[in-house]
């Protein structure tokens, strides 16, 4: 029995489905069940023509058979998920293979979930009508983040490239050093990076630097690694002590003045922050350079400088 419900309440506006599957009778059967349920459904028997599909329409939701001859559903949904017309469309795997290291593999491929056919039509809607409100929140979100002028870059748990606002993206596609941040295969400054954030709480504060780009850890979605990226200028005094330490710019900016005699008092008054903050950045200036007081830390840092 093909389940119905309002789904066009649920969705908020209606959704369009692109389903790929060389089987005839698992086309009719989904497409009918979505159908019922207020969706407007695409099919395709191979991935070539769901590929060329989304060329021409933008789903808000992909369900796609793993098992397909010649170009099967894991190349299919790396494909799909290269093109931008159907990069943010969630793809769904359907498939009689339930071995652990497939399921794996489609979620490595770029899918966000898995139904085992043959398929239970309820649980397959429902499954549809969470995914697509969430890549419809993120869709917004994203939005919202371009509106603003932010300068975002997101990566999975492979340390891939997912997304990237506007303002990201023209700074990245700079040089050839950056361009390869937008990689599915991330190199290997980067990858390292990223696996080290969540393992000490200093990690989250010690910048990378690529190129002339420093990217900043935001936070952490459910799927999703935030980074903040901005320009650094060669010139830039900081640049040196940033580079050598791995510190952040305001924590540079603390040493640098403390290079110059400043005291936590003058620091306070020129970065516009409180005495206490300015404690604060010592503290981690002094653990990443390894010294404990401001005085083997001035002298270090006016070293560095006046070597460059």
């Amino acid at each position: 029995m093909i389940p119905e419900t309002s789904q066009s309440n649920a969705f908020g506006a209606r959704a369009i489905a692109l389903v790929i599957d060389d089987a005839p009778e698992t086309l009719g059967v989904i497409s009918e069940a979505l159908e019922a349920n207020g969706m407007t459904v695409l099919v395709a028997r191979s991935g070539p023509e769901g590929i060329a599909l989304t060329h021409r329409v933008q789903p808000d939701v992909i369900l796609l058979d793993a098992q397909m001859p010649g170009m099967d559903g894991f190349e299919t949904c790396r494909a799909l998920k290269a093109n931008p017309a159907s990069a943010d469309a969630p793809v769904i795997f359907m498939t009689g293979l339930t071995d652990a290291e497939y399921i794996l593999k489609g979620l490595q491929s770029g899918g966000v979930d898995y139904i085992t056919k043959p398929v239970v039509l309820d649980e397959l809607v429902a499954r549809i009508i969470t995914h697509v409100l969430n890549a419809r929140a993120i869709s917004s979100a994203r939005h919202a983040l371009d509106e603003t002028g932010q300068s975002l870059l997101a990566f999975g748990k492979n340390g891939g490239f997912v997304w990237g606002t506007p303002k990201a993206l023209d700074l990245v596609e700079t040089t050839e050093a950056t361009k390869a941040l937008l990689s599915a295969a991330p190199p290997r400054a980067l990858g390292d990076w990223l696996k080290g954030l969540g393992q000490t709480a200093l990690s989250r504060s010690t910048p990378l630097m690529i190129g002339q780009l420093v990217l900043k850890y935001v936070g952490t979605t459910k799927d999703q690694t935030l980074i903040e990226i901005h320009e650094m200028r060669e010139s830039s005094p900081i640049m040196p002590l940033i580079q050598a330490h791995g510190l952040t710019e305001r924590e540079a900016e603390v040493l640098l003045w403390l290079s110059q005699g400043k005291t936590n008092k003058d620091i306070a008054e020129i970065l516009s922050l409180s005495a206490r903050t300015v404690n604060k950045h010592l503290e981690q200036v002094f653990y990443k350079m390894g010294v404990d007081n401001r005085t083997s830390a001035a002298v270090m840092a006016d070293r560095l400088l006046h070597r460059v």
